[in-house]
């Protein structure tokens, strides 16, 4: 009995020992990947506030894995990943290429060196992304696909959702964003019977000052909706310019075009701040694409609102708004 109670202290000795001994070492690699969570889509929405000139830089977070901190600096490889986005389009969509997101055209966007270094010890690095928004043409649903590369001191993430970044380039300004739209009206021409209306209208940035959306009721599944695009344009006196990127739609404003900017805190939350943009607009155009060869003139009445939750103690911008996501 005692050299079988000493036989089973010896094992558990050695267990303990090699438990501890096992700390010391490290447990796992020092992998590198992308803070770039994944929605329900597949994608990760960048919002980048459109600055003046349209030159705005996003920074991407890089971070490393491991129980130990990495003894050296790790110098990163970045590149551009067309195919994961090809799967992406085709597993979502199949044949229905109007839907696709686009690659992000090469005058849109420049990362330096295509590299990101985490120095020594640390657990980030940031890959700065420099935009050129000017003239963007936010119709397109443009993504930058990225993945890191395997290279003399950085192993990536072998989890395919971490060593890649599908990031979908959302720039914003004060005035674009969701709106609700259920004040909006739209009428068959001559008629104030039977108005229809979608419950949000989405509207995106064409330059700091200028928004465009989709007439009527024509939403962001129609596939003849660049046909629509209304262009808004924000004036220092709360009146709107309004005009249509296409003159065959014969778009016309019935009344003039106004906006209000409005702000509140939050009675609990203190920190809380809510913005309000509301326009009000009342317009006409016609449907040319419904029933080809014929025109359906339809009429626009009413206000649409984006609420803004802001926190007021987060400096940056693009991390203080609610998304909603």
């Amino acid at each position: 009995m005692k050299k079988l109670i000493y036989f089973l202290s010896t094992i558990l000795t050695l267990v303990i020992t090699s438990c501890n001994d096992e700390w010391t070492d490290e447990l796992y690699e020092n992998y590198v990947s992308f803070k770039a969570p994944l929605n329900d889509l597949g994608l990760t929405n960048v919002y980048v506030k459109y600055q003046s000139g349209g030159k705005s830089t996003y920074n991407l977070p890089v971070i490393v894995s491991g129980t130990n901190a990495n003894e050296s600096e790790i110098t990163a490889q970045v590149a551009l990943d067309p195919d994961t986005l090809a799967s992406l389009n085709y597993d979502r969509f199949q044949n229905r290429k109007e839907f696709y997101y686009t690659l992000m055209a090469d005058s849109l966007y420049s990362i330096p060196d295509m590299t990101v270094k985490i120095p020594a010890r640390a657990r980030e690095g940031l890959l700065p992304i420099n935009f050129n928004f000017h003239n963007i043409d936010m119709f397109y649903k443009w993504v930058l696909p990225l993945t890191i590369v395997s290279g003399p001191g950085c192993t990536p993430h072998p989890r395919k959702n971490y060593k890649k970044a599908i990031l979908r380039v959302i720039p914003f300004t004060d005035f674009s964003g969701t709106y609700q739209s259920t004040n909006m009206n739209v009428y068959l021409k001559g008629s104030t019977k039977n108005p229809f209306a979608v419950n949000t209208r989405q509207a995106y940035v064409v330059n700091d000052s200028t928004i465009f959306f989709y007439a009527g009721s024509i939403t962001d599944d129609d596939v003849n909706r660049y046909v629509y695009k209304i262009y808004v344009t924000f004036n220092p006196d709360n009146t709107l310019t309004v005009t249509a990127a296409n003159s065959g739609i014969n778009f016309k404003l019935n009344s003039p075009a106004t906006y209000s900017v409005d702000s509140h805190m939050d009675e609990k939350v203190p920190y809380l701040m809510f913005k309000y943009v509301q326009l009000n607009l009342d317009y006409s155009f016609d449907d040319i694409t419904s029933l080809p060869g014929t025109a359906i003139g339809y009429e626009a009445r009413g206000n649409m609102t984006m609420v803004r939750r802001i926190n007021t103690l987060i400096p940056d911008e693009e991390q203080a708004v609610d998304w909603g996501e």
